[in-house]
């Protein structure tokens, strides 16, 4: 008769064994999935890819938790995360960094500078690119894997122009941009505008996206008075100028874009942010397909209120899980054509959808206006999907 400690003996031996026969089988049913992401996470603007970066984080781990089974396997998506300093030559090497990792997609970059060098790369490695840059040019390289989070600078642009020259009457408008590609991009846009709308470009003005001193620059607008000033830059630049505009006693107002419409450009500015426009891609949260539940989850996760790029971040990452899913692959070849056809409900829109450049077919443009030191509403422009 077999003693109790050979029973165990033999027991645990069974055990060992069945360890390695089924171990490594049920490791093999999952599956990572690495989803790139590049952005300025240090530096002036990293307020901007911190943002972006928690959209995407709670994609993903909402992704996680639904057991989406991918190339026969339980798929598990990581954020392979890289900081590109909002540098066009760094974005490269970054994007190059990405692609060695045998990452499944990419989701950035941020800038229009970066992203638009970087894609590139994504192209020649076959791997779709989801970026929040909004200069025309991104879509317009005839690449097949670049598609868009937000509207580009063209629409957005024209709906800015349009406001100035039709909603607040200004017809002679001063322009300065800080030479980056969304700067220069969104301010040539508006020019084209307003123009268009009847106005004229009585000034042109030009500095980087790393000056605080527009003393020289205003004072010769000031001097040619313009019923409107309209600036392409960020708000690390147009908070100090908008300062130095009250102070030269400069009583037109500043119109700006997106990277304007923040809590950085209130703190920046101070009382004389009071009366300053700026233009967004997009509707207000609160008027979003489902942007109050998307603020909540946030909030919770994070403990903060979400900026103006992480919802659309959010739908970013989901544009491209929903295409894996119904490719029922993470292969780039398998979901690229499930991307380009994508047609979803989000945060942002009920009506997410790409047109045959990558830019999203549903237009919509919000103008806000600083009033007691707080971002309002002003008017929303939307226009429906093909």
């Amino acid at each position: 008769m077999q003693s109790t400690k050979g029973f165990k003996l033999l027991a645990a031996t069974a055990a060992v064994m069945a360890g390695f026969a089924f171990g490594p089988a049920q490791a093999a049913e999952n599956t990572v999935v690495k989803l790139g992401f590049a952005a300025p996470l240090t530096g002036p603007q990293s307020h901007y890819g911190e943002d972006m970066k928690n959209g995407l984080t709670l994609a993903l781990e909402e992704a996680n938790k639904q057991n989406i089974q991918l190339d026969g396997k339980l798929a598990k998506f990581e954020l392979v995360a890289r900081d590109d300093q909002a540098d066009p030559r760094m974005a490269v090497q970054v994007a190059q960094q990405i692609v060695d990792e045998d990452v499944n997609g990419m989701l950035g970059h941020f800038n229009s500078g970066t992203t638009i060098p970087a894609s590139s790369v994504y192209n020649d490695a076959g791997l779709p690119q989801i970026a929040m840059a909004t200069s025309p040019e991104y879509t317009d390289q005839g690449y097949d894997t670049t598609f868009r989070m937000m509207t580009s600078d063209t629409q957005q642009g024209a709906a800015a122009g349009q406001f100035i020259v039709n909603d607040l009457g200004a017809k002679t408008v001063a322009l300065i941009d800080d030479r980056t590609a969304y700067g220069q991009g969104l301010a040539d846009q508006v020019a084209k505008a307003v123009e268009a709308a009847g106005g004229k470009v009585i000034a042109r003005e030009y500095t980087t996206d790393k000056a605080n001193d527009f003393t020289s620059i205003l004072t010769n607008i000031k001097s040619k008075e313009p019923a409107a000033i309209f600036f392409g830059g960020l708000d690390a630049q147009s908070g100090p100028m908008r300062r130095q505009m009250v102070t030269l006693g400069i009583k037109a107002p500043l119109v700006s874009g997106e990277m304007t419409r923040s809590a950085t450009f209130l703190k920046l500015a101070g009382e004389a942010a009071n009366g300053t426009y700026a233009s967004l891609a997009g509707v207000p949260l609160k008027q979003m397909a489902a942007g109050e539940k998307f603020q909540a989850n946030y909030q919770e996760r994070f403990k903060v209120e979400p900026g103006v790029y992480a919802p659309y971040a959010y739908d970013g990452a989901w544009n491209m899980i929903t295409a894996m899913k119904e490719a029922g692959s993470a292969k780039p070849e398998a979901y690229l054509p499930k991307l380009a056809s994508l047609k979803r409900a989000g945060a942002t829109s009920e009506n997410i959808a790409y047109d045959e450049k990558g830019d999203l077919k549903e237009i919509s443009v919000t103008i806000y206006q600083v009033k007691n030191e707080q971002w309002e509403m002003v008017k929303t422009i939307v226009s429906k999907a093909n």
